[in-house]
């Protein structure tokens, strides 16, 4: 099977098999003589460099003693260490025995837990697998019973708590209970299949997090050693920092790395630049996020006509030369949400400039898309590279899309799903794009100097539930004494 550009793409299940049969040889495969940790003696380790289609790169190995016969695989990955961690979580109903088949993609970094039982997995316990739910917690109900007979002589109390346990834990094994299974993965390598993809899983709930300090240290990306009583920056005392002030015609004569426009590509910057330029630029202490030295983060303020206020933050690292660019919204937050409604038409309408938050949530009926919020993060592109960004996320993510256990029907309708967003950027028909924002935060630019002219934009304020309100935190905050305050000045 050919992925393009000449790349040979192997599924995952006849990979394994070829890594695992005696005496197979292929351009692709290496073996090596290595030592059997159970009885001593040499056996055959096999390797096999191969990619998970829409997944990433990964090395299969298996071990096999001839003398003992123990066996054993393992899966690491070859590709890079990607920006954010993610966390994986599952639901699992009680009676869903289908459920229990979805392979899963454990890293050497990931950690498994399952709060209904307070037990956790730890990165160390079991090496980077590719296996199943079902396959995960019955390693590890394997991995406790191995010692039990010296417990029952040692600690007897501890070995009868111990079966206890094991018992509920193969009841989850076995879909008698429902429970929760969450995979987290500070090297964002860890993957759970979606038997829906590409339409979102009602199960499976997916999140990225910015790695902290301590999750840096653990995966070597601090170039100095991290002390327990180090305080992170980000985590600090806001007030004991103060901005230094930088005109903004001194940036790019202070070095080639200083400038806003260097913190992101091209097309982002002249998107933000179509707007106005800054006059100042403010400059702060922050941590690389992904080496975790000290850097700079610079951030400028600036209005968007008929948008709002927003500030502009740019990070670049010069020990790494990691670069990153946040686009947040400046002001107060508005009293009621903004649904943006954009009729696309014609190859004009890809070239918008849309600003998408980090809380908005994108959705294209034509093709039954739905992407909740939090998805992507926040963007600065282009109606045209809004879709662009979906289409690469949902490869990245559903990364068993062609792997051997897809039945047709599935494979079908993803090659279906693929081949209808390939016509939205064709603009094959016409089509809508809604970008849904609680916060009011999202922005696509007119086409037309007056906004009221462009009968293809429609943007539509609606007051908040009460369940948005609590994820945002806005039920609970009470500036009652700040109103007062503001109302009050000759009081203070």
């Amino acid at each position: 099977m050919d992925g393009g550009g000449g790349e040979t793409i192997v599924e995952v299940g006849k990979a394994a098999e070829t890594v695992s049969e005696e005496g197979e040889t292929s351009s692709f495969l290496y073996a090596t003589e290595s030592l059997c940790m159970r009885c001593g003696e040499n056996g055959t380790t096999r390797f096999l460099a191969t990619r998970i289609p829409h997944f990433r790169e990964v090395i299969l190995m298996a071990f096999e003693c001839p003398h003992c016969n123990e066996r054993n695989n393992e899966v690491q990955f070859a590709g890079a260490i990607q920006p954010r961690g993610c966390l994986y979580s599952l639901k699992v109903p009680s009676g869903d025995v289908q459920i229990l088949n979805r392979q899963v993609v454990k890293s050497d970094s990931a950690s498994i837990k399952i709060p209904e039982l307070e037990f956790e997995i730890p990165p160390e316990a079991q090496r980077g697998t590719l296996s199943t739910v079902e396959g995960v917690l019955l390693r590890a109900s394997e991995e406790l019973e191995a010692l039990q007979e010296e417990r029952k002589k040692v600690a007897p109390d501890t070995a009868e708590a111990i079966n206890a346990f094991l018992k509920k834990l193969r009841s989850f094994a076995a879909g008698d209970a429902s429970f929760t299974f969450v995979l987290n993965d500070p090297a964002g390598n860890s993957f759970i299949e979606n038997p829906y993809a590409p339409s979102p899983d009602p199960s499976l709930s997916i999140s990225f997090y910015e790695r902290s300090r301590e999750q840096q240290a653990s995966l070597g990306f601090l170039s100095e050693p991290f002390q327990a009583g180090d305080s992170e920056i980000n985590s600090g005392d806001a007030s004991s920092v103060s901005p230094q002030r930088e005109a903004h015609g001194s940036i790019g004569a202070v070095g080639n790395r200083r400038t806003i426009a260097q913190a992101d590509s091209e097309e982002v910057a002249a998107a933000l630049c179509r707007y106005t330029a800054p006059e100042e630029v403010l400059t702060m202490p922050s941590t690389c996020g992904a080496c975790g030295v000290s850097c700079v983060t610079r951030f400028f303020a600036t209005k968007i006509p008929y948008f709002r206020e927003v500030i502009v933050m740019a990070t670049t690292c010069d020990q790494c030369g990691y670069r990153s660019s946040e686009l947040k919204p400046g002001g107060e937050i508005p009293a009621k949400g903004r649904r943006i409604i954009l009729h696309v038409q014609n190859s004009a309408d890809l070239s918008r400039d849309v600003i998408k938050s980090d809380n908005a949530s994108v959705s294209v009926p034509e093709l039954e898309l739905d992407l909740t919020s939090g998805t992507l993060g926040g963007l600065v592109t282009t109606v045209e590279g809004l879709i662009t960004k979906i289409s690469e996320n949902l490869q990245r993510v559903h990364g068993f899309t062609f792997g051997d256990s897809l039945d047709d029907g599935r494979r079908k309708k993803w090659l279906d799903f693929k081949e209808r967003l390939a016509k939205l950027l064709n603009m094959e028909q016409p089509w809508t794009l809604i970008i849904d924002d609680a916060l009011s935060s999202s922005f696509v630019s007119p086409a037309t100097d007056a906004i009221e002219d462009d009968h293809q934009l429609i943007m539509e304020e609606y007051e908040r539930t009460w369940e948005q309100n609590e994820e945002l935190g806005l039920n609970d905050m009470d500036t009652s004494s700040a109103d007062a305050a503001y109302s009050n000045p000759a009081e203070n």
